[in-house]
């Protein structure tokens, strides 16, 4: 049996490549992979013949520019510097987002200073922005109670998730630095970008997992102690949830 030769060579360690690649789920690695492959088919091309394959090589050139494109923005996008610089010292709150993610959902965010008093949902009236309070303080009223909610929080959150009425009015009770978005470009971008979708839907959910775990203590603070215990369904109605 006689040796292989190097372009024998070649072309089986460009689709040894290409074989590794397909068989790793992480995205970086396996465009690495696919790239080493290309590089290698393409010295294939170069030598296999008398005369360099350069349709071949165009092509493979092609291809391999693509990936490497693709490549840079998948690093882009998991890196620190995809983080907008305005929203920098907001990204902490959303750290369970890759940067990328996080661009996304910024991009079609407004940042806005609103005063004390300034009403973000109504009671039981349609909401038009779901709203993220970053630093301030927010009065919730909801079934006759009233009390605050600490900042850090969606409010308007559940309309939102079920296209509803607000099932609470939430007041800002000093001057606060707020997110905001508008629900219909939401719904918009959501049809049409899977990840986004799943972005925001991701936020919320630990949001609502936190307003869940913390929801009891407020009203049992209102409660008083000679006043008669509520119902079970009563009382796992006044989550402050927006």
């Amino acid at each position: 049996m006689t040796g292989l030769a190097l372009s024998d060579l070649l072309v089986l360690s460009a689709a040894g490549m290409f074989v590794l690649g397909y068989l790793i789920i992480n995205q970086v690695i396996l465009r690495l992979m696919l790239l080493i492959g290309t590089a290698l088919y393409i010295c294939y091309y170069a030598v296999v013949d008398t005369s360099p394959l350069w349709p071949a090589i165009w092509a493979s050139m092609a291809t391999g520019t693509a990936n490497l494109i693709g490549l840079m923005a998948l690093i882009y996008g998991r890196s620190s510097w995809a983080v907008p610089k305005m929203y920098r010292d907001v990204y902490p709150h959303f750290k369970m987002l890759p940067p990328g993610d996080f661009r996304k959902l910024m991009k079609v965010a407004e940042r806005t200073t609103r005063p004390a008093g300034y009403m973000l949902t109504e009671g039981g009236r349609p909401v038009s922005k779901l709203y993220y309070i970053i630093d301030g303080a927010v009065r919730l009223e909801k079934f006759g109670d009233s009390f605050d909610i600490p900042d850090a929080v969606f409010v308007g959150e559940v309309a939102y998730l079920t296209n509803r009425r607000a099932s609470a009015s939430t007041i800002l009770t000093k001057e606060s630095d707020v997110l905001e978005w508008d629900v219909g470009i939401l719904q918009q971008r959501s049809k049409r970008d899977p990840r986004f979708r799943l972005a925001i839907d991701a936020v919320i959910s630990l949001d609502l997992a936190g307003k869940v775990a913390r929801a009891g203590s407020p009203i049992q603070r209102l409660e008083s102690p000679v006043s008669p215990p509520r119902e079970p369904e009563e009382r796992s109605a006044t989550a402050w949830t927006g």
